[in-house]
């Protein structure tokens, strides 16, 4: 019987149906570089759909808040090769943070087209949504554009409900009260 290979707490190792390998571990500052190495492969659309607006590339600074994060209010994985932090590429990343409320998570997710319908925004928003569970949050909520199908479909199988932003024509809230609902099958939240 061969020994199973013991992780940290939140790593864990995916097969993508495309046979790739992925690990799904914490963020780490040393993934800066190599996430804003890689923002140039985003198409246009992808950023928009991330980042709500346009950009044409990600500034250090950027790259470092993201990579950064407050453990007490921040949450954020990556789907990345399984090679060391700042050696290898990423997939995807997928971060919560609790607002100003102390109630609630905002979430963001962005999975690059090269690994995207093979199940990763499923199950990061899974994980997030049980890191939330964790905290003792009240409910998860994410800003989607209205032509996002791909997430408004996801966040639905999920569970969350669509508010209509009046401030914030084109935007959609789903939200997920997480004193009602569970996300996806038992073992995922």
């Amino acid at each position: 019987m061969a020994a199973r290979e013991r992780l940290p707490p939140w790593h864990e190792r995916m097969r993508l149906p495309n046979g790739r390998e992925v690990l799904i571990r914490p963020i780490r500052p040393e993934d800066a570089e190599p996430i804003r190495a890689s923002f140039g492969l985003l198409q246009p659309d992808e950023v928009r759909q991330r980042f709500l607006y346009s950009m044409k590339e990600m500034t250090p600074e950027m790259a470092e808040r993201l990579t950064r994060i407050n453990p007490k209010n921040e949450f954020a994985l990556v789907a990345a090769e399984p090679l060391p932090p700042g050696e290898a590429l990423v997939g995807a990343v997928a971060r919560i943070s609790v607002d100003s409320t102390g109630r609630d998570a905002e979430f963001a997710i962005l999975v690059s087209r090269y690994v995207a319908g093979m199940g990763l925004g499923r199950y990061l928003m899974t994980r997030l949504v049980k890191w939330a569970r964790g905290k003792g949050l009240e409910k998860v909520y994410g800003d989607v554009l209205e032509h996002n199908h791909a997430m408004l479909s996801l966040a639905q199988s999920l569970g969350f409900e669509r508010e209509q932003q009046q401030d914030a024509p084109g935007l959609i809230r789903v939200v997920l009260d997480l004193r009602r609902r569970q996300v996806g099958p038992a073992s995922a939240a």
